[in-house]
């Protein structure tokens, strides 16, 4: 039996978004350890030409159902609204994204293979049919930027290590 595009996206969708609220609470517990303000943790960047710990634990979402809405519309523009300023916030918006991605439905997702789909930003422009679009741009992304989290996490001295990111791996029953 082939594998779906459900089946081939929403699970690692989920996994990474899990592992975005595990080191949102990792990052938070290691501030109250610390004595130092989540603004410290919220701020901070691997080096000054990457984006903050928050832009990438938002991208976690944007690249999961950020990309299910680009699905949709035909075309995916990154949000370039300003990331979530605080702990809560980031993990509202993980859990948004979390019950998008459950809410999906596997007949659906399978109807759109084969569709157009388009990545745009700041005049460059992409074309993908749906699936690739979905498996060869938003996945890599979402992983980038879970393991951006994640790096950010271990340079900062938090206590995090590889099951940290890997998360709810999905073993047999």
């Amino acid at each position: 039996m082939p594998l779906s595009l459900h089946a081939a996206y929403v699970p690692s969708a989920l996994q990474m978004l899990g592992t975005g609220q595990h080191l949102i609470n990792k990052a938070e517990k290691w501030c109250a350890e610390q004595g130092c303000g989540h603004e410290d943790v919220i701020g901070a960047q691997l080096i000054e030409d990457m984006l903050p710990f928050t832009y990438q634990v938002k991208c976690i979402a944007e690249h999961t159902a950020g990309s299910i809405a680009g699905v949709h519309a035909g075309v995916y523009s990154p949000d370039l609204n300003p990331p979530p300023a605080s702990f809560a916030d980031l993990r509202t918006k993980l859990t948004d994204a979390t019950a998008t991605m459950v809410a999906l439905d596997e007949a659906e997702m399978e109807s759109w293979i084969g569709r157009d789909m388009r990545f745009e930003f700041k005049g460059s422009r992409m074309d993908f049919t749906v699936e690739n679009f979905l498996l060869s741009f938003s996945q890599p992304n979402f992983y980038f930027h879970a393991g951006t989290a994640y790096d950010i996490l271990r340079m900062l001295g938090a206590p995090v290590g590889k099951r940290d990111f890997l998360g709810a791996v999905r073993v047999k029953a």
